[in-house]
C-alpha cells in the first residue's frame, strides 16, 4: 500500500484496508488486560480477523513469531503476562510480525510504567493511547488518571512524531479527534462517538483491530488510520441505534460486522 497524498485517496486506501482484511482474516495474538478479554475478541471476530489470546511463557513468543499480528496492552499485567508479554514482542520484532503496544495507565504506576519503557526499546510498529499514554511512554509526562486523559491530543502531537521517530513506528493519539503519526506524515480521523469511552474495551479493542489492519499492508501508517476510521465510523453507527452503554455495546459489534465501503464514503473524516 503506497500512502495516500490527499484525503481521497485516504479513503480509497481505507476502504481497500478493510476488504483486504476480510478476505484474509489475519490471525491476531492479543496478550490483553482481563477486563477486556472477551469483548476484544469479539471485536476481531466482527471486523473480519480471527483472535488468539495466548499470554503463557514459553507460547507467547512462538505464537508472535506465526501471527499475523501482535496486540500488546499493559491494563492488568500480573507477573507471568508480563513475562510473556516481552517473549512475545521480542519473538514478533524478530519475526517481522506488526505488533501494537497500549500503554494503559502508565505514568504513575511503576511496575507498568517500567515495562512500557523496556517494551518500547523493541520498536512497537504502533504505539495506541491516549494523550497522557503516550506523554509518559515518551518520558514527557506523569500519566493520567488511571485510564483516562488529562492531556488532549494537540497537547501531545509533537511528542507523538519524536516518539514515532525514535521508535521507528506509527504512534497514534486518541481522543475526539484522532492523531496518527510516522513523525513525518500525520493523518487525523475525526469521527466518534462519547459512547465508546462509557463502555469497558473501547480503547483496548481499537489497538486489536490496528493489529489487525497492520497484517494486510505495509504502509502501516496508512492501515492505522484505517484502522481507526472503520472503528470510529462504525461506533457513530452503532450510537444512531443505541439507548445508552449497554446497547451501544452490541450494537457496534453488529456495526463493525456490517459497515462497508458505501458507509466510509459517506462518514469517514480522514484528513
Amino acid at each position: 500500500m503506497t500512502f495516500p497524498s490527499d484525503s481521497a485517496q485516504l479513503l480509497d486506501a481505507t476502504v481497500d484496508a478493510l476488504a483486504a482484511v476480510r478476505e484474509t482474516g489475519p490471525l491476531v495474538h492479543c496478550i490483553t488486560n482481563d477486563v477486556v478479554v472477551n469483548f476484544t475478541a469479539n471485536a476481531l471476530l466482527a471486523v473480519g480477523a480471527a483472535p488468539a489470546m495466548v499470554d503463557v511463557p514459553g507460547e507467547a513468543g512462538m505464537f508472535a513469531g506465526i501471527a499475523g499480528g501482535l496486540l500488546v496492552n499493559l491494563g492488568t499485567p500480573h507477573g507471568e503476562q508480563r513475562e510473556a508479554i516481552e517473549e512475545a514482542a521480542r519473538s514478533a520484532a524478530e519475526a517481522g510480525t506488526p505488533w501494537v503496544l497500549d500503554p494503559v495507565a502508565i505514568g504513575a504506576l511503576p511496575i507498568r510504567t517500567e515495562l512500557a519503557g523496556r517494551l518500547r526499546e523493541i520498536g512497537p510498529t504502533i504505539v495506541r493511547g491516549n494523550a497522557s499514554e503516550v506523554l509518559a511512554l515518551a518520558g514527557a509526562g506523569a500519566g493520567g488518571r488511571g485510564v483516562d486523559a488529562l492531556d488532549d491530543v494537540d497537547a501531545a502531537a509533537q511528542v507523538a512524531a519524536e516518539l514515532a521517530g525514535s521508535t521507528g513506528g506509527i504512534v497514534a493519539v486518541s481522543g475526539p479527534v484522532d492523531l496518527i503519526t510516522d513523525g513525518t506524515r500525520v493523518v487525523r480521523v475525526a469521527n466518534g462517538d462519547p459512547l465508546l469511552t462509557k463502555m469497558t474495551g473501547g480503547g483496548c479493542a481499537l489497538g486489536a483491530v490496528m493489529a489487525a489492519f497492520a497484517a494486510t499492508g505495509d504502509d502501516r501508517l496508512a492501515t492505522t488510520a484505517a484502522a481507526v476510521a472503520v472503528y470510529t465510523v462504525a461506533a457513530e453507527i452503532a450510537a444512531e441505534q443505541a439507548s445508552g452503554p449497554g446497547s451501544f455495546a452490541v450494537a457496534f459489534l453488529d456495526a463493525l460486522s456490517s459497515v462497508g465501503a458505501d458507509d466510509l464514503r459517506q462518514r469517514a473524516a480522514l484528513s
